[in-house]
């Protein structure tokens, strides 16, 4: 049977021994590595759920990227930039657990409702805060930490609804969607966030944020209740200590989250991209807009030609060979002198990610059963969201103690010797296979 997105034969129909190649077997192939949209053309719920999150994450990615560009105007300093990481590094962790044996608790689609209204709610003091001129970091420091608390709830709930709106076999090309949207608004919203702040102010970026928050709401009021199967358990300490148990049973789905902690801990620098725009590079807030849009560029890219991620069956070792394909990436950002060569570095390395993210997914989507997949969904925003907060204060502490480039450099290689004993420590997540339908 012929799988959405196979290009058929691989050969050339022939009428004869010379006669050429038909026109469109060649677009036939190359439509073959285009995204698969099934899943948004067989479900509803899925598409309505897809584009409302795309509108909402463009305004997030627009905020992301706002807030350390007014901490470093009102500071000068790549530490307090890092610094941001912290504040939002424990929220992610304590509440990523706790928002995931929530959602194992509760009606999915309420729980979305609630944290989105909160999260709008939190873009708009962002907006006051800015309109005002309050230039209070403590406070932003403040608002991160909420807004980190309640992404961390919200999150988990939305990761255990997808696989009961489509089947199994279209978690990677479900999986690869996200990775589109999520890299669409990761190039948009930084984009727009360099253009908006530098000519209508910080509080435009803010406002459109809090705004951009409708589509989500009306995206979830559009689907169906959402309870957890079995009726759930009660949530609290026990259930999360039992999704950890559970975890530690499992090395395969164990590894996607320790892969990722290397790969975002050592090798995001993030954190120094307001100060090499503006140093190194010689730039101004488009500069950091578009260093911190290069990533989603490059994993944008490759999740438009993700048409083929289905067939790879070896999936665990694509993971280790995207982390390090990212590590090398990192290095040669890290070395680059001109802001052209970092962009393309940067793009890179957001390709690599992108492979490893739609593969660690997968591998947890159908390894998980639906009465856990709220707790390890809330385990993978604690390491996802988590690991690049804990990145920025590492990349932030380097510098300040050495230099942007060493810090970047010397991150990246990290990265690289990580994955190595990764695969080496533990061989059979190289040796996992995804199983047939």
């Amino acid at each position: 049977m012929t799988e959405p997105g196979d290009p058929g034969p691989a050969g050339p129909e022939l009428t004869g021994s010379d006669e050429p190649e038909r026109p469109g077997s060649w677009l036939q192939r190359i439509r073959g590595f285009a995204v698969d949209v099934t899943p948004l053309r067989e479900s509803r719920e899925f598409r309505r759920l897809f584009f409302g999150e795309s509108i909402s994450t463009i305004g997030t990615q627009m905020t992301a990227v706002a807030v350390p560009i007014q901490v470093y105007r009102i500071t000068h300093s790549s530490l307090a930039v890092g610094l941001l990481g912290f504040a939002s590094l424990v929220p992610l962790v304590v509440f990523g657990l706790i928002g995931g044996s929530i959602a194992d608790a509760v009606e999915r689609r309420r729980l979305m409702l609630v944290t989105s209204s909160l999260l709008a709610v939190v873009s708009a003091l962002l907006f006051v805060q800015a309109a005002l001129d309050v230039r209070h970091v403590s406070l932003l420091y403040v608002l991160i930490f909420c807004q980190a608390a309640l992404f961390a709830v919200d999150s988990p709930a939305r990761r255990s609804v997808i696989p009961r709106l489509i089947p199994p076999r279209q978690i990677p090309a479900a999986t690869a969607l996200s990775q589109v949207l999520w890299s669409f608004a990761t190039v948009v919203g930084p984009l727009l966030a360099g253009v908006i702040v530098g000519t209508l102010g910080l509080e435009w970026a803010y406002g459109l944020d809090a705004v951009s928050f409708a589509a989500s709401l009306v995206a979830v009021f559009g689907i169906g209740a959402v309870p957890p199967e079995g009726g759930g358990r009660a949530a609290g300490v026990g259930s999360v200590i039992e999704g950890l148990r559970y975890l530690r049973t499992q090395p395969v789905v164990l590894m996607t989250f320790v892969v990722d902690i290397i790969a975002m801990v050592f090798g995001m620098p993030r954190a120094l991209f307001p100060a090499l725009a503006t140093g190194r590079f010689h730039g101004g807030s488009g500069s950091v807009g578009l260093l911190y849009a290069a990533p989603a560029i490059g994993a944008l890219l490759g999740a438009l030609l993700s048409g083929r991620f289905g067939r790879v069956r070896r999936q665990g070792l694509a993971v280790l060979i995207a982390v390090a394909v990212w590590g090398l990436a990192i290095v040669g950002f890290g070395l680059s002198t001109g802001i052209g060569v970092a962009v393309v570095m940067l793009a890179a390395a957001g390709a690599a990610d992108m492979v490893s993210a739609v593969f660690r997914n997968s591998i947890l989507q159908v390894s998980t059963p639906d009465a856990m997949r709220g707790r390890l969904g809330g385990v993978f925003i604690a390491v996802v969201a988590g690991g690049p907060r804990l990145g920025d204060v590492e990349a932030g502490t380097v510098a300040n103690v050495t230099s942007a480039q060493f810090s970047v450099v010397s991150g990246g290689l990290a990265c690289i010797v990580g994955v190595v004993l990764c695969a080496l420590l533990v061989p059979s997540f190289s040796r996992y296979e995804a199983p047939d339908d």
